[in-house]
């Protein structure tokens, strides 16, 4: 197998836990929403953005990966 195969590989996989730990954060924040008296929209927006800033981390460590193997 290719590294580039390897890295798509690892991004999938990444990708796909993201997404699961992303969806229990979006449940615990609507659960704890709730104790503290904020509406689910509210919950849902602050998970949005939660999610944006994962979502630049994440690009950020791929680009840096894939800098990494090209260097190789």
């Amino acid at each position: 197998m290719s590294t580039q195969e390897e890295a798509r590989k690892l991004m999938v996989r990444e990708r796909k836990h993201q997404n699961h730990v992303q969806e229990a954060m979006l449940e615990r924040a609507t659960e704890e929403s709730a104790n503290d008296g904020l509406t689910e929209e509210q919950a849902r927006v602050h998970m949005a953005q939660e999610r944006q800033q994962e979502e630049l981390r994440h690009e950020a460590m791929l680009e840096r990966s894939a800098e990494e193997i090209g260097a190789h």
